[in-house]
């Protein structure tokens, strides 16, 4: 899957921002991002903003990677076919788990890490944030990380997990810096209340692509 794994990766970061358990708090993430400064009569260039932003997203893209690669070392010797049931049975599974969520509220509760556990100040406590981010996924998107990571031990080594979870980080991680350039302006806002509003179309979305990927995975048609 070569040609379109890059592509729904990144395609399914979006997905990930856009779902109601992310793009509503995007105010709180990006003003514990941007530190409490924010809040005072002094607060961050657009600059600093920026920066600490994008080291957030560093922050969850490496804990993404580490993920994957690591699931790729442990089943990497997994002949070929048999990863192919896996990957696309597991991708079906949590397609199914992220539509049941729209629909079940016990699985919407929130599991989330407190960002007060970031240690550090500055630059280096945004990419502990982020880092955080990435651990303490709720139910409502762990379905799509987990098809994303399905997909990254689908391939053949460790390397192969790299291109689909760096595009899932970068998916997941563009619109957090967009949303960091237009923060505090009409513009941004916006924009926000437009994705709070059709939120639960995303998460539908992102379920009906992991089920139709995990059918053409499990059936060798990709």
């Amino acid at each position: 899957m070569g040609d379109v794994g890059l592509p729904l990766a990144f395609g399914l970061g979006i997905l990930s921002f856009a779902s109601p358990c992310v793009v509503p708090l995007v105010p709180v993430y990006l003003a514990n991002i941007a530190g409490l400064a924010v809040l005072s009569d002094t607060p961050p260039t657009r600059r600093r903003i920026l920066i600490s932003t994008i080291l957030f997203v560093a922050g969850f893209g490496i804990v993404f990677l580490l993920m994957g690669t690591a699931l790729q070392a442990v089943f990497g010797g997994v002949p070929m076919p048999v990863k192919q049931k896996v990957a696309g049975g597991l991708l079906v599974a949590f397609g199914i788990l992220l539509y049941a969520s729209t629909r079940i509220p016990q699985l919407n509760f929130h599991g989330r890490v407190g960002m007060d556990k970031a240690m550090g100040r500055g630059y280096a406590r945004s990419a502990m944030l982020g880092s955080i981010f990435a651990i303490g996924w709720t139910p409502c998107i762990g379905p799509i990380i987990g098809g994303v990571l399905a997909m990254a031990a689908y391939g053949g080594n460790v390397l192969a997990a790299v291109p689909p979870l760096t595009a899932y980080s970068l998916g997941l991680g563009v619109p957090f810096v967009i949303m960091a350039l237009l923060i505090g302006t009409p513009r941004g806002t916006r924009a926000l209340q437009a994705l709070t509003k059709r939120a639960h179309l995303a998460t539908i979305l992102g379920s009906a692509t992991l089920i139709i990927v995990g059918v053409l995975i499990y059936t060798g048609t990709v």
